[in-house]
């Protein structure tokens, strides 16, 4: 595999892929002096891995350190553009060699058939893997080969990773654009370092572009306007695992009555163009569980703005999904409703079923009468206070433990009088 593209037709992010590990910038807490997977490389013992995070974290450039330093056979593939052909060619070159390291870029493309067909040689030692994916191996590669790697997450690379990237890229007049003398300022530096949420990549494209326009034109400097028009629109990283933890945020922000973090979440999920209606259910759910009769007008208002979505669509859905979110918010909590449904359904999947009384039975039907249906029951509207004592189910069990919250506090009062004659 070759180490580095130093053709000057291959982008910038390209082109600025680090030769060796002191070169390379970012992730010390698993690459750092003296961190396993950093000893690993350093001592050519690689072992099986899966290196995961978002894009632009230098999770192929680490793979492309590995190739250069490795006494090993070292065979590249991506899942993208390789299918069972290409894994059964590489196995095959491996079979012929002492030690064999397969990288799998994207190997999160692969379906779960292309994946098996690696796992009898990662078992058997024919190759040690190295697999890199944008996506959380717990719910894109199969149990059978992840538990057979390490895995390494790649995090986000901070502000400074990327500026001292981008200064590296200024200064490079080989590999980088130091021979176009590009002046830039440090507020548009500083602002290309927070709009490429920590992917070098993007930080590099970024560069890339403004530098060739400024020196196709009048512009004096790369300033904060130019960085601003080159990037345009903002996107969002929103893997399948950012949308299931974007999500549980939203809804613990919810239930930990931030609104601010709760309209945060939200946004990012607007902005990464999220199903609006997934959003909306959400909601629906935690004014319920997280809610309930606290404030029963808590669902009233998530039902109203799921079907105002589902009426008006998007952009303007965000308003009522916005309102919504906040009064969930703001409301008292009680999970009270969530937790008696879930006592109630865990005595009726383990305990012996309780009879319906006789005198709760229907009586709408010829013949209930002489079968003793509905003999003996109380209706309450006849009593004062609208309710009378009589047994509605054969057992002295509690399931609904009412908070002190809100509305439901009527209920807890309502109740400790009644349950405790």
């Amino acid at each position: 595999m070759e180490l580095l593209n130093t053709d000057r037709k291959a982008p910038l992010a390209w082109r600025m892929q680090p030769h060796t590990l002191d070169e390379f910038v970012g992730q010390s807490h698993i690459l750092g002096i003296g961190k396993p997977l950093r000893e690993a490389i350093e001592r050519d013992s690689i072992v099986s891995l899966i290196l995961y995070g978002s894009p632009g974290t230098g999770k192929t450039a680490i793979a492309r350190i590995i190739a250069g330093r490795t006494q090993a056979l070292f065979i590249s593939i991506n899942a993208v553009t390789s299918g069972i052909g290409d894994i059964k060619e590489a196995l095959k070159k491996a079979g012929k060699t002492d030690r064999t390291i397969l990288f799998v870029d994207e190997i999160h493309r692969f379906n779960k058939l292309q994946q098996d067909a690696l796992l009898p040689d990662v078992e058997n030692g024919n190759v040690t893997l190295i697999g890199a994916s944008t996506q959380n191996p717990f719910f894109s590669i199969i149990p059978a080969l992840s538990s057979r790697s390490l895995l390494f997450q790649f995090l986000p690379l901070s502000k400074s990773d990327i500026k001292t990237l981008l200064e590296r890229a200024l200064k490079d007049k080989e590999k980088g654009v130091g021979g176009l003398d590009i002046q830039i300022e440090p507020d548009a530096m500083d602002f290309i370092a927070t709009a490429s949420e920590g992917d070098a990549r993007k930080a590099f494209n970024i560069l890339e572009l403004g530098a060739f326009i400024i020196k196709s034109s009048n512009r004096a400097a790369y300033d904060i306007e130019l960085a601003k028009e080159v990037l345009q629109k903002k996107s969002i990283y929103y893997s399948e695992d950012e949308h299931y933890d974007t999500i549980s945020a939203f809804i613990k922000s919810m239930r930990g009555s931030d609104p601010d973090a709760t309209l945060y979440w939200l946004a990012k999920m607007i902005e990464a163009e999220e199903d609006p209606m997934f959003i909306a259910r959400r909601i629906v759910i935690c004014a319920s569980e997280d809610v309930g009769n606290a404030d029963p007008r808590a669902l009233y208002m998530a039902v109203a703005a799921m079907h105002a979505v589902e009426l008006i669509g998007m952009p303007e859905g965000r308003i009522p999904l916005a309102q919504a979110a906040i009064y969930i918010a703001m409301a008292p909590k009680s999970n009270a409703s969530y937790t008696g449904i879930e006592n109630a359904l865990s005595d009726v999947r383990q305990e012996r079923l309780e009879p319906v009384p006789a005198h709760l039975k229907g009586t709408g039907y010829s013949g209930a009468a002489r079968l003793g249906a509905g003999i003996g029951y109380k209706y309450p509207h006849n009593y004062d206070g609208h309710f009378v004592e009589q047994k509605y189910v054969n057992k002295n069990k509690i399931f609904f433990f009412p908070s002190g919250e809100g509305f439901e506090k009527s209920f807890k009062d309502k109740l400790n009088q009644r349950r405790n004659k």
